[in-house]
């Protein structure tokens, strides 16, 4: 097998979800996931911890990135603002990874215990750019409740995203869902 080839991550994490899209991620072994990518099980285990960690193996530098685009941005900026342009800022990335994301998300919502994990994954994101928000002085409730609605303006934005083949403007969907919530929030 050729373990050196480069792009290893990238060619067992394509792997992996392909074949939790033919067989079903319950189905799929780790063995098969190195075989179809052309490595080792061994090379598999130094890049992920397990089977889901395919999935979700991007939380920690995401919630790195917005937490750094929240501490950055000015002092005047409102909470909200912060938390929203942080969140559009990753837009570029999901762009460029757009059929990878849909495929990924597939395999999540066919799977209870894979959903759970990317609801905790979420909710751990919620916290850390709460905790940055404190930092910025916001006290809570505040925090807490920015925090979280800028991650509910940032599922509902991926999820029209990925379910409208039309629409390929991710950071436009997350502004017209921070518009949305917005606007229920001051009862238009």
């Amino acid at each position: 097998m050729a373990r050196w080839e480069p792009n290893a991550r990238e060619r067992l994490q394509q792997a992996a979800l392909d074949l939790y899209g033919e067989r079903g991620f319950e189905q799929t072994t780790v063995a098969e996931i190195a075989k179809r990518a052309g490595l080792t099980e061994r090379t598999f285990f130094r890049y992920f911890a397990d089977k889901p960690e395919v999935l979700f193996s991007g939380a920690g530098a995401l919630q790195e990135f917005l937490v750094t685009l929240v501490a950055q941005a000015p002092d005047s900026t409102a909470p909200m603002d912060a938390i929203a342009s942080a969140l559009e800022a990753t837009a570029g990335f999901f762009q460029e990874r757009r059929e990878f994301s849909a495929q990924r998300q597939a395999v999540i919502e066919a799977n209870a215990d894979l959903r759970e994990r990317e609801l905790i994954k979420l909710a751990t994101l919620a916290s850390a750019l709460a905790d940055q928000l404190r930092r910025r002085g916001v006290s809570d409730p505040a925090a807490s409740l920015t925090a979280d609605a800028g991650i509910a303006v940032f599922k509902t934005a991926f999820e029209r995203w990925i379910s409208e083949p039309a629409q390929q403007d991710f950071a436009k969907l997350i502004r017209e869902s921070l518009d949305e919530l917005r606007a229920v929030t001051a009862g238009k």
